[in-house]
């Protein structure tokens, strides 16, 4: 039995109103969209979203991560890898990069299915995430969003594979091209009657044939779709009821790309019981379709709900094109060449990893690692102490206004974790709310674009329920 063991998924806390992207100011309660932050891409958000996956899991029990994503920002570099090293994963794990359509994600996931079925791996992270751009105050700024998922197969799931079913087709209805930062689209009705609704019927009823089930032997179907109405009239069209079709978030999250269907899907299972089936599908030159059934409850995590909970609306439209580069700016972020790669390659375990270093004699942790404990002067004596997944608490803030920032200040932070000092940047926080002895996490984020590539360490964010305003 192969299937999905565990979930997690990331929203970004920030919202863009879409009253605010149409010249109109913020409307309390309208429609918005979840966008990343000025430090956050597709890679952070992967990260974090596999973290929440892997909660109470052994992280050494992992032996492969696939990683989806139509908008991981270098082109000749292996995404999967700098995520399983932000992971702290083993070394000998089985790294592959999905990319170049938005059905990257499940097509991703079904390999992991196979793989693990076939007994090649025991257990594959598979992590789908998008940060895609609409052109500013174009349609497709309304309707993007920002967001990732991700999934752990094993061979003892919660939610049992039962299937699958995909259709190929070639048309040219949403694209990016090489070198351009935004997402296209031709003409909606073209788009949908010619792309979206015949491919996605069929791959919907193919796998209701294939699995010899009906409609109504499903609880929840999670859909990609590029509106509500066009969801809903497929479904209606094969005889799903408005019930079990899961709340694609339209007003709340937006199309969220590759891992839009499965982030639909991780929501689902966070509720979902013993004995339900669970559709998910996505789109993108064709569709994909594959199906579950819930064996017990997923483990709880912060998920879909925790997440979509928990927003800040940007202050204003300008705030917004500052944080994702689409303002003028006097200086470029990549205009110098950055650390070499050398000094990235000897550093990355305390910078990717986020490891500190515990000395063996007196148990002192150390960040970053010494040659000497300043607690008992032993001398070379340390063992790897990860700080990713572990709390502290805020000792000191400053406010620096030279860095530059979408929204000034940036705020630089002095954090105790497990009894030792870590000088890092803040995030996910206003300064009026900045407080000592305030509990943190630390979230992978990424600091510069020195070199003309994004460059990452770990940030403090705040650690609190979730919030709305």
């Amino acid at each position: 039995m192969t299937g999905i063991a565990a979930h997690g998924a990331y929203v970004p806390i920030t919202r863009l109103p879409l009253s605010l992207a149409a010249g109109r100011a913020a409307v309390e309660g309208g429609p918005e969209r979840a966008v990343g932050d000025y430090d956050e891409d597709a890679v952070t958000m992967a990260v974090t979203a596999a973290i929440d996956c892997l909660t109470g899991i052994a992280r050494e029990s992992v032996d492969a991560v696939y990683f989806a994503s139509t908008t991981y920002p270098l082109r000749e570099k292996q995404g999967a890898a700098l995520i399983a090293k932000a992971l702290d994963l083993r070394r000998d794990v089985l790294t592959q990069d999905h990319a170049g359509s938005l059905r990257a994600g499940t097509a991703a996931l079904e390999s992991a299915l196979h793989a693990v079925a076939a007994g090649a791996l025991r257990a594959v992270l598979v992590v789908a995430s998008d940060c895609r751009l609409g052109a500013p105050r174009g349609a497709l700024e309304a309707k993007l969003g920002d967001g990732a998922v991700a999934l752990l197969v094993t061979a003892n799931p919660v939610a049992r594979f039962e299937g699958s079913c995909s259709r190929a087709d070639e048309l040219q209805d949403v694209w990016r091209i090489e070198g351009e930062r935004f997402t296209h689209t031709w003409e909606d009705r073209f788009a949908i009657q010619e792309g979206y609704t015949p491919n996605m019927i069929a791959a919907l009823r193919g796998l209701l044939e294939k699995s010899g089930r009906c409609a109504e032997d499903f609880a929840k179907v999670a859909l990609y779709a590029p509106d509500e109405r066009s969801a809903g009239a497929i479904l209606k069209k094969l005889g799903f009821k408005d019930q079990q079709v899961q709340d694609p978030l339209f007003g709340r999250l937006g199309n969220t790309g590759t891992p839009f269907a499965l982030m639909l899907l991780a929501h689902a299972l966070e509720t979902a019981g013993p004995g339900d089936r669970l559709i998910t599908a996505a789109y993108g030159d064709g569709a994909h379709a594959l199906a579950f059934e819930v064996v017990r409850p997923a483990p709880p995590r912060r998920g879909m709900a925790w997440h979509l909970a928990r927003r800040r609306a940007v202050a204003s439209y300008d705030t917004y094109l500052r944080a994702r580069g689409l303002d003028a700016v006097e200086w470029q972020s990549g205009a110098d060449l950055g650390l070499s790669a050398t000094i990235r390659f000897r550093e990355r375990d305390a910078d990717i990893a986020f490891l500190a270093a515990r000395c063996t004699s007196c148990g002192q942790v150390h960040f970053p690692k010494p040659r000497v404990c300043a607690k008992c002067f032993a001398k070379d004596r340390w063992e790897p102490h990860r700080l990713s997944d572990r709390r502290g608490r805020l000792l000191a803030y400053t406010f620096d206004y030279f860095f530059p920032a979408a929204e000034p200040p940036t705020i630089m932070v002095m954090t105790e974790v497990d009894g030792c000092r870590v000088h890092v940047q803040m995030t996910n926080v206003r300064p009026a709310d900045v407080a000592l002895d305030q509990p943190v996490e630390y979230v992978f984020r990424k600091i510069h674009d020195a070199g003309g590539k994004p460059n990452y360490f770990w940030k403090a964010s705040p650690l609190a329920e979730a919030t709305h305003g």
